[in-house]
């Protein structure tokens, strides 16, 4: 890491992406361990987020993700109505060739020493046997198997949320939740998004995927042969005539000044955190009468299951949290037109405003 000062400090303490409570950086020579654990606030509660495994070009790429991810699940967590903060870590290193059993369990380690401030759980490159592992050192684990006392793979909450998010989407836009005959672009058909291909089939939506991974995308079309066609890339999903609803469901930064430009959707709803890649997109959006559903609000049914794993896990009730998605997702419609601002920003101010409540009562 380089230019330490200028680059990662300069984050943390003075840019507009900074103002965490605190970061961890995790190293275990032993297990080759290259961690960064970031807590962006516990004014609701203890931080609570994913452990994302993925290889980064660089630590100062990866430190950059933390705090923009751990930012975001404090958003998340507030606008889903539970009492927590916000958290995130990441593991540097291809969790192909890289993941091991010591290397969890040292990560474990790190989780714990922070005694209960950070809860962790699934994310990219991490698995349900992973927190099953982490769990061995770390009683804040959640987001484990139901055999080891957990509630199992969130994806299925996760995608259900955003469906629901899609629906008020359709409510606002179109006078009417039902997406029968809607054409939907699924971008990234792995964890989440193949979950929400089903959803969208029951309800006969057409829908049109892509995935790096041929055989995320050839499950799914053997999985709905009718009614579901694939496309080569996210360059063309995004162009694809006649879109409805565009669903970005892999890594963030699908939204950008590339991308906004030409898309062809009146909608975007879909499972990626960090979708918008700098300030002001949001605007570009709105600018085009693209109507964005905040991807920290329509993306919270897995959050919502995890926190719901500490207190003894129960999927109806999880189920029924989610569904309510829909109903925060069109409260953010109307005070973004009442405010007459992008619904990013009418999320961002209700999500604060229960933070600084939070804060001021203490």
């Amino acid at each position: 890491m380089t230019d330490v000062s200028d680059g990662v400090l300069h984050t943390l303490f003075r840019s507009e992406q900074g103002g965490h409570e605190q970061v961890v950086l995790c190293q275990d020579r032993a297990s080759g361990l290259k961690a960064v654990i970031a807590l962006h606030s516990t004014a609701l509660g203890p931080a609570l987020g994913g452990t994302r495994f993925y290889p980064y070009a660089t630590e100062e790429e990866a430190v950059a993700d933390a705090l923009n991810l751990a930012r975001g699940m404090s958003y998340k967590n507030a606008m889903a109505g539970l009492d927590h903060g916000g958290g995130k870590a990441v593991i540097i290193g291809d969790p192909v060739t890289d993941k091991s059993e010591e290397l969890l369990l040292a990560y474990g380690r790190f989780v714990a020493s922070l005694g209960g401030r950070y809860v962790t759980a699934c994310d990219v490159g991490t698995y349900v046997a992973d927190m099953d592992v982490v769990a061995r050192e770390c009683r804040w684990t959640t987001g484990r198997s139901p055999e080891n006392g957990g509630a199992g793979d969130s994806s299925v909450l996760t995608a259900f949320g955003v469906y629901q998010g899609m629906r008020a989407s359709a409510q606002h836009l179109w006078g009417d939740p039902s997406l029968r005959g809607r054409r939907i672009g699924v971008a990234g058909v792995g964890k989440v998004g193949h979950h929400l291909v089903d959803h969208l089939r029951k309800e006969s939506a057409e829908v049109v995927i892509t995935d790096v991974r041929e055989d995320a995308v050839r499950r799914v079309l053997d999985r709905h042969p009718q009614g579901v066609t694939a496309v080569a890339d996210t360059e063309a999903l995004i162009r694809t005539e006649g879109l409805d609803v565009y669903a970005p469901c892999a890594l963030g930064g699908a939204l950008n000044d590339d991308s906004v430009p030409v898309l062809t959707a009146a909608v975007v709803c879909g499972a990626a955190n960090n979708q918008l890649a700098h300030p002001g997109v949001e605007k570009d959006l709105a600018d085009r009468g693209i109507l964005y559903a905040p991807d920290y609000v329509v993306n919270a049914g897995g959050v919502i299951q995890v926190a719901d794993e500490l207190h003894g896990f129960d999927f109806d009730r999880c189920r029924a949290k989610a569904a309510k998605i829909f109903d925060t997702t069109l409260a953010i419609f109307a005070r973004a037109k009442s405010d007459g601002i992008p619904p990013a920003a009418a999320a961002d101010r209700i999500a604060e405003q229960r933070m600084a409540e939070a804060r001021a009562s203490r």
